[in-house]
């Protein structure tokens, strides 16, 4: 098997460790390591960046250093693990934060020809790992899973991330042996770096 260059982006909002992210987030990084892949990560928790009020700081404005060295690692990865738990139907605020802070101008894409941007984070592939209360069928079926399409095509292959796959979790308050087996999923997810 081919080894990889894996990235991790841990988006919970909470750093407890009991947080069921945090613990996917871990056992994709187990699996991958297990595997001989190469593997950084960002917890998206621990970072020290403001939120971008104004164009002007999202075009132009200073890279807080903790966003620097993410970008650093994106350019770094081939593929991306983008963990996080739906908050009232979306990504939690702060991981939006983060993806405007890192994805600005100038990084994540570039003006280009007839008003069509220049997608500067090409050659990676991606998958979104998504937590839920509700059970995930109802989540697809009831809401058309619109955060998680949004994320894919509003954000990932806007900068040349594709393709992006994903998966979701959902009942995740449930019992304990279901979340055992995600857990293990996520371990053979890390194994074959995808």
């Amino acid at each position: 098997m081919e080894k990889r260059r894996l990235v991790i982006i841990d988006g919970h909002p909470d750093a407890d460790p009991a947080r069921f992210i945090h613990a996917l987030a871990e056992r994709y990084e187990d699996g991958a390591i297990a595997a001989g892949h190469e593997v950084r990560r960002i917890d998206v928790a621990t970072l020290a960046f403001p939120l971008i009020a104004v164009r002007a700081d999202w075009e132009g404005g200073e890279v807080p250093a903790d966003i620097r060295q993410a970008q650093e690692m994106i350019l770094w990865a081939e593929h991306l693990l983008i963990l996080y738990p739906l908050w009232l139907g979306d990504m939690p605020a702060l991981l939006k934060g983060f993806l405007e802070q890192a994805l600005r101008p100038g990084f994540g894409f570039a003006p280009g020809e007839r008003g069509f941007p220049k997608k500067l984070l090409k050659g990676r592939t991606a998958r979104l790992v998504v937590t839920m209360g509700m059970p995930a069928f109802f989540y697809r079926a009831y809401f058309g899973a619109h955060s998680v399409r949004s994320f894919e095509r509003n954000i990932l292959k806007f900068v040349g991330v594709r393709p992006v796959k994903h998966l979701l979790i959902g009942n995740v308050e449930g019992k304990a042996e279901t979340r055992e087996r995600w857990l293990e999923r996520l371990f053979s997810l890390g194994e074959k770096g995808i």
